[in-house]
């Protein structure tokens, strides 16, 4: 699958991520909405995401999460594997995010999405 079009990856657990949809359907934005937690990301679209939003690997993990302090902070990783550690363990992917074609964003705050669209 390729993100060209306006993605929003979303947990519904998380406070941020409601937030951003409020703030997605408040704006009238046409969304696709991806349940990444559920559904789970391929690694070449974990490196589409990752250039979209033009940060390195390590830049996209959530490192206050326990898996992350306790196996792998410690730890000098490749970008490779660190992607393949997202693509294992979807909740040490920062979130919300935002996909609008070939930019993407991390929406916290949720104005954030306004850079990109």
């Amino acid at each position: 699958m390729k993100f060209n079009h306006n993605i929003f990856l979303h947990n519904p657990r998380c406070r941020k991520s409601r937030e951003a949809v409020e703030f997605l359907k408040f704006h009238n934005l046409n969304f696709e909405t991806l349940l990444y937690m559920k559904d789970g990301l391929e690694i070449n679209q974990l490196k589409e995401i990752i250039d979209k939003l033009n940060v390195n690997p390590i830049d996209l993990v959530r490192r206050q999460e326990k898996i992350w302090k306790e196996n792998y902070k410690s730890k000098k990783l490749s970008d490779n594997e660190i992607i393949d550690l997202l693509h294992k363990y979807s909740n040490l992917i920062k979130r919300p995010i935002f996909i609008s074609n070939d930019k993407a964003i991390i929406a916290i705050p949720p104005e954030e999405i306004n850079k990109i669209i």
